[in-house]
């Protein structure tokens, strides 16, 4: 409802129009329904040309005595009104809030939504494991560099320039041998080196564990990869032998795949260990007979690392004693134990990044 008139149509000002005006604005106020209709009615009751501003701006038309009365009158009405359009405005704001709210209410009786949770690459799993075994036993975790000089890499372990071990490792080299200049730098092929660099800092006794990522410039298929995970052992003391090699590692077969485990030491060849060994494992899925088993395919073991006792000449490099100190070292591969505990048949799946197969971990 509009209150605005024009100067024609004015009633003659006296204290009974500005009744007729409040008793319309009062209406007009309580009818305002929403916050743009109460702006409407402010315009045109209390704005420069609503009906109680022209009332006012009339009253040099009237006389003395009635120009008091009716200024007092409209001076009063428009106090009101002012307080009461602040009041209805506080109303109105309240209600729409409580109408937002209701219309976005949440019913929390309803169950939740479920969310998809991460974890740990099964790779990540293994070496962890790996690692929580030899701690229980007494080593200390140590890392590495990844990116390794030839000399770390290869001539301290027993592996000169033109040693035929070379060809057991396809190298990333980081610095290509040029004339007159060979080939110095190198993505590490192996974990093996840290045993050098953790000997030039340290005095016997060692027991240390060294994980971390190597590389090998070789085609992938089922069973390689380019790029692998490799902890490397390393124990230096007085009076090891080779009875603390095979206790050491049937101790961590057994914490791995299981109390019954047993541990098969067969012959090998390492530049860096005099004697070296494999090591396998007995197969965990069948007695060792079945032909059909996935695991061993009736072979019944399981070849997990290589080992052996620390050749003397690196011993004396490192500067102690090979007369009073001997030690141990062995290499193994988290994926292929991973591979054997959870029956994976392709080492390439670990790196594909399928949720597919990563969401069964």
């Amino acid at each position: 409802m509009s209150l605005r008139r024009s100067p024609a149509t004015l009633p003659l000002m006296t204290t009974d129009a500005i009744t007729t005006i409040a008793d319309e604005a009062r209406a007009g106020l309580q009818a305002a329904g929403d916050e743009a209709a109460l702006e409407a009615w402010r315009t045109a009751t209390l704005g420069r040309s609503g009906a109680l501003t022209s009332v006012l701006r009339s009253l040099g038309t009237l006389a003395p005595e009635e120009r008091r009365a009716v200024g007092q009158a409209a001076n009063v009405l428009r106090d009101e009104l002012e307080a009461a359009f602040e009041v209805r405005r506080e109303t109105l704001r309240a209600a729409a809030l409580h109408a937002s709210v209701a219309a976005g209410a949440i019913d929390v009786t309803l169950p939740g939504r479920p969310q998809p949770r991460g974890g740990l690459h099964p790779v990540t799993i293994t070496l962890r494991e790996i690692l929580a075994a030899f701690t229980r036993m007494g080593f200390d975790s140590v890392e590495g560099p990844e990116v390794e000089l030839d000399e770390y890499n290869f001539e301290r372990l027993r592996i000169p320039e033109d040693h035929p071990a070379r060809d057991m490792w396809d190298t990333f080299w980081l610095n290509p041998a040029t004339a007159g200049e060979r080939a110095s730098t190198l993505l590490r092929t192996h974990t093996s080196p840290m045993q050098i660099r953790y000997m030039e800092t340290h005095t016997p006794p060692i027991r240390i564990a060294v994980p971390g990522r190597c590389y090998r410039y070789e085609a992938t298929d089922a069973t390689h990869e380019w790029m692998l995970t490799q902890v490397e052992l390393l124990v230096i003391d007085e009076g090891i032998g080779m009875a603390d090699l095979k206790g050491t590692l049937q101790e961590f077969a057994r914490q791995l795949f299981g109390p019954d485990t047993r541990v098969l030491l067969r012959n090998s060849y390492f530049p860096f260990v005099e004697p070296g060994v494999e090591l396998a494992v007995s197969c965990f899925a069948c007695p060792g007979t079945d032909p059909a088993c996935s695991v061993c395919r009736g072979s019944g073991w399981l070849e997990i690392m290589g080992a052996g006792m620390v050749h003397p000449e690196i011993i004396e490099a490192a500067g102690y004693d090979s007369t009073r100190y001997t030690g141990f070292a062995a290499g193994m591969g988290a994926e292929r134990i991973a591979m054997l505990k959870y029956g994976i048949t392709d080492i390439r799946h670990f790196y594909q990044n399928d949720l597919r197969f990563l969401g069964q971990f």
